[in-house]
């Protein structure tokens, strides 16, 4: 866990805290919803994507114009989140996925994508998060324990303190920081999940899930 005061990067001449020697000083949180994150991501430089997620995204690249997506891909991507949860996950039949992965990429509903998602076996909210992410990263970022413990740190969210259990309510809270942050840096809302998730881990003192 990190504190939930908002946090400041002190960066040396400018150098990146993934990497880096960064200095963290605690201050008190703006009382402007949102603006602490703003100040952070003022002084974060964005993190180049994972060379093996990238290479996930470029295979996957084809899913939204073909209107669905195998059972392969989705196992791809599920592996890609959480491995432990594989053996739930390859418990889909084809055809089950085919049918879901057509209807998620069929609506413009935002909840009603991550209904059918998580109405598979072993999708929880986080995983439904980055099968959509892994599909479109322009548009999505995954939910994490670590980006959402961030957000909390600095006000942005302020429920579920741990991280944990995520609800969909939740999830769509955090798409729209991402989103509204993500705009404001000109970048994409995975870009700036995966920037926080680094930061996070860079200043993380303790356990995570404790």
């Amino acid at each position: 866990m990190i504190s939930v005061t908002a946090l400041f990067i002190v960066l040396e001449r400018g150098r990146s805290s993934v990497g880096a020697r960064a200095t963290c000083r605690f201050s008190r949180p703006d009382p402007g919803r949102g603006r602490s994150l703003r100040a952070l991501l003022g002084r974060l430089p964005i993190v180049d994507e994972d060379p093996g997620t990238k290479a996930l995204i470029r295979r996957l690249r084809h899913v939204r114009r073909a209107g669905g997506f195998t059972r392969a891909e989705f196992l791809a991507m599920c592996r890609w989140k959480s491995p432990r949860a594989l053996p739930q996950c390859r418990r889909n039949p084809a055809a089950r996925i085919r049918a879901v992965s057509r209807a998620v990429l069929g609506t413009e509903s935002e909840p009603r994508r991550m209904e059918l998602l998580v109405g598979l076996r072993g999708v929880s909210v986080a995983m439904a998060s980055a099968i959509l992410t892994l599909m479109d990263p322009a548009r999505y970022g995954v939910l994490d324990i670590r980006v959402w413990q961030l957000l909390f740190a600095l006000r942005s969210v302020g429920v579920n303190p741990r991280g944990r259990g995520f609800t969909v309510e939740q999830w769509f809270l955090y798409l729209r920081e991402l989103r509204s942050h993500a705009r404001e840096r000109r970048v994409t809302p995975r870009a700036l999940e995966w920037t926080l998730f680094h930061h996070h881990r860079a200043i993380q003192t303790g356990r995570l899930y404790s």
